[in-house]
This record gives structure tokens, sequence and C-alpha cells, in this order.
């Protein structure tokens, strides 16, 4: 893992969850790289989960039809998604085990995909972009899953859950090391982040 709510590390090492969700974000299949990772979906299945999120920047359908022979996928759209998955929300929101989960990309509108690439050129990554743009998104979420930036982030701020997978793609921004993620819900509405971490490439894979 690579990292864990304080609170919750000791309390919950020796429980089983109530159930597992998988979390992939950004695999850029086939624009960046030509299939997934090998290590992704039997990582999934070893797990068990439950279902599935994606958090956008999919590019192909064939992406959510090889998760889905796993668990059940819900998506939303990414910025690399407009055209090819016109009809998936910008937005969803659950609840599972009594905690609600947000699910967005990350990338906001048009103005502010553009906005916030002027600003990565300019600053760098800043994950206080990303918790200020969101919070308002999801004003009661509990855990608030996102992609775009391909950098991970398993991150407690003031009893909410920012969880970000990192990218599935390999890419300077996740030092070519694709990942993915699992958020294990336990007992009390408890969650527990974690962040796995595949092989390294700096290839396109076939």
């Amino acid at each position: 893992m690579d990292n864990l709510d304080d609170h919750n590390e000791v309390s919950l090492r020796d429980t089983s969850p109530l159930l597992t969700i998988g979390v992939v974000a950004d695999t850029h299949v086939p624009d960046r790289i030509r299939a997934l990772p090998a290590g992704l979906l039997p990582g999934l299945r070893a797990a068990g989960v439950n279902a599935i999120l994606h958090a956008g920047d999919i590019t192909t359908q064939g992406v959510l039809d090889a998760l889905a022979q796993i668990a059940p996928v819900t998506a939303v759209m990414g910025n690399r998604d407009w055209f090819i998955h016109p009809l998936l929300p910008m937005k969803r929101a659950f609840e599972f085990a009594g905690v609600t989960v947000g699910l967005a990309h990350g990338h906001g509108g048009l103005i502010s995909y553009w906005v916030g690439k002027v600003q990565q050129v300019a600053w760098g990554y800043s994950f206080e972009r990303y918790r200020r743009r969101l919070l308002p998104v999801f004003p009661r979420a509990h855990v608030i899953v996102f992609g775009h930036t391909h950098i991970p982030e398993n991150r407690w701020e003031n009893g909410v859950l920012f969880f970000n997978p990192g990218g599935a793609c390999p890419c300077p921004q996740n030092d070519f090391n694709p990942r993915y993620g699992l958020l294990h819900f336990y007992e009390g509405s408890k969650v527990v982040g974690e962040i796995i971490s595949l092989p390294k490439s700096n290839g396109h894979q076939g």
C-alpha cells in the first residue's frame, strides 16, 4: 500500500473488508499504449473486486469491455473521451457500504481543462488545485476518486479521502510505472485506499 488512513491502519489490518472496489484511470488505449498493462486485469481479478470504477481517459470501448469481464464497470468521461464516449457523464456519485463516493476525471469543463494546462506548464502539479476543483462538485462525499494527472494520490483531507490511482499507462508523470487502485470498505463506514504499482515500462505495449 502506498498510503493508509492513519486512523484505520491498525484497527483494520486484521479484518476483512465488506467489499473491495477496483479503481482505474487514464488507460489511454490505443492513443498512448496498444493494450492494457499485462498485470492490470490479473491484479483486479486476484483482489476479488466487487466493482470497478474508471476515472476517465478510457479512449476505447475495448478497455471497458475487458474490465467488465472481471466485475461491473462504471466510468466517467475524461478529456480524451469527448468524441469516443460522448454519452458518459462527467461525474457520478455512489454509496458503498454506507460511504458516499464521488467519481470524476478531474479536468472540469473545457475552460477549466485549458486553464489547468496553462497552470501545469507554469507551476507544475498541485494537489491543492484539484482539491479546490473537486470539493464543490461532491460536497457530501467521503471519498473523491479522480484521474487526469497520472499522479497517484491516497490522501485524507478534513475527513475526505482523495484517491487517484495514477495513470494505468506508463508515462513520465508516474515514472513509467503504471498503477491501479483498490478501495476497501469496512464496517462502520471506514475505507482504506491502496495503490498498486505494475512493472515499469517505457514503451508502447502490444
